[in-house]
């Protein structure tokens, strides 16, 4: 995999910062960052940024300055991002998991889009809207079958707890709900896809069924969320989506679809290509003919690789000519689960050096099993301009146990 040029450019910046700290860390590129999503952002299209990527204060203020708005499940997610100085209409509320605490309490934050997920979230949100005398607008998310399937993280054709399905959403009478604003239709079943094509047809497949939805329920179709999948690649696939592209089929799903907003919900595809984790060796040994690296942070820091059995692609930080050999590479829990793949790094690779795994921009540190075995949780430094700024410091088990 080609290595992307901030680690060229900062390398020797990262080396001396990870002397100066005990436990692993992530950096996160702030500058490429803002780029990047300056990049993205545009008329046509509505950008949500799915905040469970990555809730650092300092992703969340770069994206917003870029003009990105929030896509946020939980009470937790909208609290910070509200502390990052988001307004309230630039948020979104998803999440399959909505209780009345929940729903009052975006209600007085100021939160007026919601998607709801099944019927009771629907009455939920309607009774709150009464109480709060205001009118939210709101998407039903629909789950829909295609002829395409695979081992997908957000379930594909598979019975998830995301939405309901046509036949579902049609056996509810709107005028029921008469405190709420039904303007659009949310689907999104399909995560980190790679291929364009793909991608493209099934956001074309999706409209015939999701305007007929609408008919049948009485409502104008004006708002189309088709949520986000956009993919980046890892485990040295040099796929990359081409947002261009992308973007001329969405404008022409819009149009197809006579929606006045078409939305997406962007999570990898934002923030992944831009964090960094910088991650020590604490022993290096051969097994049963085969290398081996214990590493001081694993899935306690890093949870992807051991749910998806595909590992983030990773390189010495340090110059070496030595030729690559595989290694397996394993974190410091006491399970067989703690690894973080099977990654082909210089044979000249000893204790105490450093590795620096890339695209961890997005489902790192706030995905992974921080408290297990009672280790160190990372720090999170931004990088910009040269310089290093730690967010927020590591801290020792001490700070969570009690």
């Amino acid at each position: 995999m080609s290595v992307h040029p901030f680690i060229e450019e900062n390398q020797q910046l990262i080396a001396d910062f990870s002397t100066t700290q005990d436990v692993p860390f992530y950096a996160y590129d702030i500058d490429g960052l803002a780029q990047h999503i300056n990049q993205l952002v545009n008329d046509d299209i509505k950008l949500w940024f799915a905040v469970k990527a990555n809730p650092l204060s300092k992703i969340i203020k770069t994206l917003a300055g870029q003009g990105m708005k929030f896509d946020v499940a939980s009470s937790g997610e909208l609290d910070q991002v509200l502390a990052q100085g988001v307004k309230s209409e630039h948020i979104l509320n998803t999440g399959p998991a909505k209780s009345l605490a929940q729903i009052t309490h975006f209600f007085e934050q100021g939160v007026s889009v919601f998607v709801a997920e099944s019927v009771n979230q629907l009455a939920l949100i309607n009774q709150q809207a009464k109480e709060f005398g205001v009118v939210p607008s709101i998407l039903l998310r629909v789950q829909l079958r295609f002829e395409q399937d695979s081992d997908n993280p957000l379930g594909g054709n598979e019975l998830t707890p995301f939405g309901l399905g046509s036949d579902e959403w049609k056996e509810v009478d709107l005028s029921h709900y008469q405190h709420i604003n039904v303007v659009g239709l949310h689907i999104f079943q399909w995560g980190n896809m790679l291929e364009a094509d793909a991608l493209i047809d099934l956001w074309q497949t999706m409209i015939a069924p999701l305007k007929s939805l609408a008919n049948a329920l009485g409502f104008e179709l004006s708002v189309l969320d088709l949520g986000g999948g956009l993919g980046v690649p890892y485990d040295g696939d040099d796929r990359k989506l081409d947002w261009e592209t992308l973007k001329e089929a969405l404008i022409n799903i819009k149009i197809q679809a006579g929606v006045d907003e078409l939305w997406l919900e962007l999570g990898r595809f934002a923030v992944a290509e831009y964090g960094y984790y910088v991650n020590r060796v604490v022993d290096v040994k051969n097994n049963y003919q085969q290398e081996l690296l214990v590493m001081q942070g694993g899935i306690n820091h890093l949870l992807r690789p051991a749910i998806t059995s595909q590992p983030f692609p990773a390189r010495l930080l340090r110059h070496s000519d030595s030729p690559s050999q595989l290694f397996h590479v394993h974190g410091p829990l006491c399970t067989s689960l703690d690894k973080l793949g099977t990654l082909a790094l210089p044979s000249d690779i000893h204790a105490d050096d450093t590795l620096i795994f890339s695209q961890c921009g997005a489902y790192g540190f706030t995905e992974s099993m921080p408290f297990f075995l009672c280790h160190e949780l990372p720090a999170e430094v931004i990088v910009s301009q040269g310089t290093v700024e730690v967010i927020r410091p590591a801290l020792p088990a001490a700070s969570y146990l009690f």
